[in-house]
């Protein structure tokens, strides 16, 4: 029952903690990537934003990711961007291989009871012969309630292990739909910068050569 009892601890502390860190507002704040694109617009993002933006949450850490290689490619943000969001999934799904595992040994924890438990009633019944259901008792017993309570702990985790990593599936499409928002933002804001300068290369020219005319 000791490890029966331990594997339990564990998990409640897994599930405890993955509700408080995969909370809404800790990973998916709303509306940030139409707050960073104001900022964008304005002309007011700094070095100092993009590092708080990091701290924030962590689809705040795939989007100032984009944002200090924004002056690459397409293909480069992109790129930078899915090599933080597999540290970020493997952050999401910090805990959850332990929670796993836990579900997965506490049957045959409660199975190795039983054995014990069988075993100790084949003792008994060497010692003291079968007209005695008292020296009996206590083998059958350890048995039924390692074997119960094993089954417990396992049902138990493997819900919320299987709940959690749907959740971070759902996270993660959340996070990369957002990312490509803010890609696509990085990409057209910067075409617009190009296409202006170049269309004040082309008017500059355009000026020039009618001044060289007349």
């Amino acid at each position: 029952m000791l490890p029966i009892i331990l594997c339990s601890i564990i998990s409640i502390s897994i599930i405890a903690e993955r509700f408080w860190s995969l909370r809404r507002e800790k990973v998916l704040p709303r509306h940030l990537v139409a707050t960073v694109w104001n900022l964008i617009k304005q002309g007011s993002l700094e070095r100092a934003d993009i590092e708080a933006l990091s701290k924030e949450s962590a689809l705040g850490q795939i989007l100032s990711t984009g944002l200090l290689n924004r002056s690459e490619s397409r293909e480069r943000i992109k790129e930078c961007i899915e090599e933080r969001g597999r540290e970020v999934v493997h952050d999401l799904e910090r805990f959850l291989n332990t929670l796993g595992t836990v579900a997965s040994i506490s049957p045959l924890l409660g199975l190795l009871g039983t054995v014990i438990g069988m075993i100790s009633v084949f003792a008994a019944i060497t010692q003291h012969g079968v007209g005695d259901p008292g020296a009996l008792a206590g083998g059958i017993s350890q048995a039924m309630i390692t074997t119960a309570a094993g089954l417990t702990v396992a049902i138990f985790s493997l819900v919320f292990y299987r709940y959690f990593r749907r959740k971070v599936d759902g996270i993660v499409v959340i996070m990369e739909r957002e990312a490509i928002k803010m890609v696509d933002v990085l990409h057209n804001n910067r075409t617009q910068h190009e296409g202006t300068g170049a269309g004040s290369d082309k008017a500059d020219s355009i000026k020039k050569t009618g001044k060289t005319k007349k």
